[in-house]
């Protein structure tokens, strides 16, 4: 008895599966279609969603009620500001396998990296405890019962799933809690609008008006949206990306790979980046169509504009309103809590990962779980939220600028990027968007120490 060769068994074998495929009437996919892609979205889309976090929507909600239409333009001008920083926050993970920390630790002096990762820690910290006092707060609006049980549970509820459930399924849930950005979609168009002068408005900044306070509050806008947390957490979600998944490695080591993962980082970011412009345009929307029409302009926390929104809109509203403030918390604490840690891990050089066991990676996950657990502390410690919110934003518009420039000079250096070096439109868009943050920073803290 002959055995057939192991070449004619291989041919054999190909050609049933050739043969399949011909009858089959499902045709075979494309790997660098749209839909794949679509399928692919992660990072830049729970990046983008977890930008409008409670504190966001407090300032957003501050936006709309004082200034009615007039800061309705900023969406579209912050829009491909964020794309192409995040954009070029994402390769820099994607190409070189590390997240942002590790990077500017290869670049620069330890100084430098200690220095950033610490005003990080500091901001992030007292953004989560302002974001997990507005969650409890709200519950308590909603359900009723005592605010500070419902923020310990949701506290400790964050630090359990980022600890214990593995990267690849808490990604999908942070990917399903997206869906609750939909609550501030659907709350606009349940009160009246001026739709064509809210898109005039959209359309036509209203120059006349950049003087004072409202230059302050566009300074607020714009450091609320583009935040340094950002860069590192998206960067560093690339780089896990990488981590986990056997087929995929770095790309200055696999640049066969490129085309299809820079297509992919392309279609996630723009995403995401679109998702977080929306629901901040209909945040300010449906402020200014309720709060500012009715002369209710002192809005200081997002539960508070939920509580006035009431009245003018109905109950409904309301109730989308304040929930859409837990969900979007549960979504922007794992990310606050996970760039932190991301970037003090790195600078130490420990090992980092979500998708690593607790046991493996011990002082990355204490200081996730610390930095959430401080953050809880502080509403226990009657720490005023709003302080918390004016901290981490003068922390953050200190922070950004640098950072993107140090970003913007690591991807032209080869010995970091390799081959990868960046395309022109992101070049100029990520230099416009340092310059824009640097203007930002310095009319802030001109505002914040001039006297009143």
């Amino acid at each position: 008895m002959v055995t057939p060769s192991k070449s004619t068994v291989i041919r054999t074998t190909e050609k049933k599966i050739e043969t399949q495929a011909r009858r089959t009437s499902v045709p075979a996919p494309d790997p660098d279609s749209f839909a794949e892609n679509l399928a692919l979205v992660g990072p830049g889309l729970v990046t983008g969603a977890s930008d409008d976090d409670p504190s966001g929507i407090a300032t957003y909600s501050q936006a709309g009620a004082q200034y009615g239409f007039a800061t309705l333009w900023l969406t579209l001008f912050s829009y491909p500001l964020m794309c192409a920083i995040q954009e070029i926050s994402a390769r820099i993970g994607r190409v070189t396998g590390l997240g942002i920390a590790a990077n500017i630790r290869k670049m620069y002096p330890r100084p430098v990296v200690y220095a950033i990762v610490a005003m990080l820690l500091v901001s992030s910290i007292f953004n989560l405890g302002a974001d997990l006092g507005a969650m409890g707060e709200s519950a308590h609006m909603l359900f009723g019962g005592s605010a500070w049980m419902y923020l310990l549970v949701m506290g400790i509820i964050s630090i359990l799933l980022q600890i214990f459930v593995p990267y690849t399924r808490y990604v999908k849930y942070l990917k399903f809690l997206v869906l609750s950005l939909m609550a501030y979609v659907v709350t606009a168009f349940l009160v009246p609008i001026d739709w064509p002068a809210a898109l005039r408005a959209t359309i036509v900044p209203p120059i006349k008006m950049f003087h004072g306070d409202y230059l302050t509050m566009v300074v607020a806008v714009l450091g609320t949206t583009i935040s340094p947390y950002l860069f590192f957490w998206q960067a560093s979600q690339e780089a896990e990306e990488v981590r986990v998944r056997p087929e995929e490695h770095a790309l200055k080591h696999a640049p066969a790979q490129a085309p299809k993962q820079l297509r992919r980082i392309r279609i996630d970011t723009y995403a995401g980046m679109a998702v977080s412009n929306a629901v901040a345009f209909f945040i300010m929307l449906t402020a200014a169509a309720t709060l500012h029409a009715h002369g209710d302009s002192a809005i200081e926390t997002a539960t508070q504009a939920a509580s006035a929104l009431e009245p003018l809109a109905g109950r409904f509203a309301y109730a989308l309103f304040a929930a859409g403030i837990i969900v979007t918390g549960l979504l922007a604490v794992p990310v606050l809590a996970g760039a932190a840690a991301y970037a003090v891990g790195e600078a130490m050089r420990w090992r980092v990962g979500l998708e690593i066991k607790p046991t493996r990676a011990t002082k990355f996950y204490f200081t996730l779980g610390a930095a959430t657990l401080v953050g809880l502390a502080l509403n226990f410690v009657h720490f005023d939220p709003i302080r918390s919110l004016y901290i981490a934003a003068v922390i953050n518009g200190l922070l950004a600028a640098p950072v993107m420039v140090l970003m913007m000079l690591m991807t032209r250096n080869s010995k970091i990027m390799g081959n990868f070096t960046l395309p022109l439109y992101l070049q100029v868009g990520g230099w416009i968007g340092t310059i824009a943050m640097f203007a930002a920073s310095a009319a802030f803290l001109i505002s914040a120490l001039s006297p009143k």
